[in-house]
């Protein structure tokens, strides 16, 4: 494997010196604050929980062992040094990864297949986004009932509190408090860290667990227990892919600075410690990270927890938003309303309909289930399911984009075949145990994705095959002039042949055109961001038209005010205040033979009258737009 990125594959910037320290220290609170918190209940969960074995020495020794191996082959190897050369124009996560498929010269059958598992895997981030910031933050307020008994009875209503104050405060953005993430993150850090350092340092013996061997051997004594087990080992590793996805936001060399000198040490060294605990006193399994602290420290150490699990959850709420951006700039959900809540970083948005939909699933959860134990049962198969599609689409990048040989695209993914099968398998039989709910917000979030995409495709099908093509449309024009008014028009349309449907009905019922037309068509390529040269590009189609086609990439949010300052550029100059937008809407009616099954077509029409006009999205001057309407059968 070359040490280099491979060909068409950009390489990310390598920052140094005292950046190097800023993007490190930032990309603790946001890239690990999910992983940073498993210590709160992934060894409580193996000998404790659901499927809990009994904490004797030997499985103690063993569960550390699959712990230490999962942490080095998943999150070290397999994200860290493989997966994270797969940046798509210095973007990843499992969007990007498909859209790279997608350019890759994969048959077409077979890519058609990556692309909806790749979908499919994007789609179960929905249910991670709802139940990492359900098990994380009560996972650290049921630390007061350890403090005291006689709290119990309020660690629910904490973390509903916690919980609805954190999804309302959304609306203000990251950008106040996102400089407290990662210096907090580190604190936590440190601490867990040092509470490890504190309980191995009496037992060191318990550092033999490092031995692979432990770990198999607790795998063959324990047969489909053992294996069932996995499923709670599994939980220090959730949160791995977002190493992945906030590629684009910090760069390869920051995200495996901070895991490799910071995160990965402090949790070995709190797993370690909790193990040591055990060893010594087994009757602690209910919470050992809790019973590493000394009492008087318990009341600062949930409130740092809390701080470092409203972190964590913080930045998957914010992935969400991310994600669904992705998805509506590909053509996979309808216009959403979108705010940008810092005016330097365009990342940062809030979506209020997903976050009204996060908030109200997360709340339910934490209600349902009511206690992080039980949800640690519904946790994992959502998250290894796309650790399995992510990995089946690297092989399909690395040997069709990359020109990989079998050999080298092949080893290294089928030891990860492997141990996400296992982990995959561990996790299904958490099934009758909650894990079907993040399950079925996927395949819900699945059938949201491809019904809006069949359904606009199905659309543009039939009003392109009653509409002309703007030759045919200027030869009619040129042989029977209707009247032309002085003034400019643009006529937004997804076709890039045919003349725009509204176009069409105006001059049907009003007789008359404007003396200068643009047909203007947003794309959104399978690439991050679009160069400043690229975006737009103008052609004049003669007698007073022109074909304007602006080109963004599905990380970027077209905005018609800068597309028309580019196309003066561009040599046509459409002053933003002398312009009219004409837009269409169309009324779905139902075929005898509908191009969807009837339920989907219904679910497409709910979308399409919940999507956000035209006018807010693309930012137009919404006193000088003209909406015609237009019924349309698919």
């Amino acid at each position: 494997m070359d040490a280099a990125p491979p060909a068409g594959q950009s390489d990310t910037s390598q920052p140094s010196g005292s950046r190097l320290a800023i993007l490190t220290l930032a990309a603790l609170g946001v890239v690990y604050g999910d992983i940073g918190t498993s210590p709160l209940y992934a060894i409580r969960e193996c000998f404790h929980g659901e499927y809990g074995i009994e904490p004797t020495a030997a499985n103690i020794l063993g569960v550390l062992s699959l712990m230490f191996w999962a942490l080095i082959v998943i999150v070290t190897v397999k994200y860290l040094i493989v997966i994270l050369r797969a940046d798509n124009r210095g973007e990843g996560g499992i969007i990007a990864l498909a859209a790279l498929v997608g350019q890759s010269a994969v048959p077409k059958r077979m890519r058609t297949v990556l692309i909806v598992l790749g979908l499919f895997g994007a789609a179960l981030l929905y249910g991670d986004g709802m139940i990492t910031p359900a098990i994380s933050v009560l996972s650290a307020v049921e630390g007061i009932g350890i403090i005291a008994p006689v709290f119990d009875p309020f660690v629910l209503p904490a973390t509903t509190t916690i919980l609805i104050g954190l999804f309302l405060l959304q609306r203000r953005g990251t950008r106040g408090i996102g400089v407290l993430f990662g210096p907090v993150t580190l604190l936590w850090l440190f601490v867990i860290a040092a509470l490890g350092i504190r309980s191995v340092i009496r037992a060191p013996g318990i550092l033999v667990a490092a031995n692979p061997w432990l770990g198999a051997e607790f795998l063959l004594r324990n047969g489909f227990i053992g294996f069932l087990v996995l499923g709670a080992v599994f939980l220090v590793v959730t949160g791995a892919e977002a190493l992945y996805a906030d590629l684009g936001h910090f760069g390869r060399r920051p995200i495996r600075l901070a895991w490799l000198a910071l995160v990965l040490p402090a949790l070995l060294c709190n797993y370690f410690g909790q193990g040591a605990l055990l060893l010594a006193h087994p009757e602690e399994a209910h919470h050992p990270f809790y019973a590493l602290a000394p009492r008087w420290s318990l009341a600062p150490l949930v409130l740092l927890a809390t701080a470092a699990t409203i972190i964590a959850s913080q930045a998957v709420i914010s992935g969400a938003f991310s994600l669904t951006r992705q998805a509506i700039q590909l053509g996979y959900l309808p216009r959403f309303q979108i705010i940008h809540t810092s005016p330097t970083e365009i990342g940062q948005v809030y979506i209020p309909q997903v976050n009204r939909l996060l908030m109200v699933a997360t709340v339910a959860l934490v209600l349902g289930f009511r206690s992080s134990s039980q949800l640690a049962a519904a946790y994992g198969v959502a998250v290894t399911s796309t650790m399995l599609i992510t990995t089946i689409l690297f092989f399909a990048v690395a040997r069709y984009r990359w020109r990989w040989p079998s050999y080298a695209a092949g080893l290294p993914v089928g030891v990860f075949l492997v141990v996400d099968l296992a982990l995959f398998g561990a996790n299904i039989s958490k099934i009758l145990h909650g894990a079907w709910f993040p399950l079925a917000i996927g395949v819900i979030a699945y059938i949201c994705l491809t019904t809006w995409r069949k359904g606009r495709s199905s659309l543009a099908d039939r009003l392109q095959a009653r509409s002309l093509t703007a030759p045919e449309f200027i030869e009619l024009i040129v042989g029977h002039p209707p009247i032309r008014v002085p003034g400019k028009a643009v006529f937004m349309t997804g076709s890039l042949e045919t003349v725009p449907p509204a176009l069409l009905h105006n001059l049907k019922h009003n007789k008359v055109l404007h003396s200068q037309i643009a047909f203007l068509t947003i794309v959104t390529e399978e690439v991050p961001r679009i160069s400043r040269d690229e975006k737009v590009e103008v052609t004049d189609l003669g007698h007073g038209f022109f074909r304007v086609v602006a080109r963004y990439g599905f990380m970027e949010e077209p905005n018609v005010p800068h597309i028309l300052a580019l196309a003066k550029e561009k040599g046509l100059d459409f002053r933003l205040a002398e312009t009219s937008f004409f837009l269409g809407r169309e009324k779905l009616l139902s075929r005898r033979r509908p191009a969807l099954p009837r339920w989907r077509l219904k679910l497409f029409d709910f979308m399409s009258r919940n999507a956000v006009t035209a006018t807010e999205f693309y930012n137009i001057p919404p006193g000088q737009v003209v909406e015609l309407g237009t019924q349309v059968a698919i």
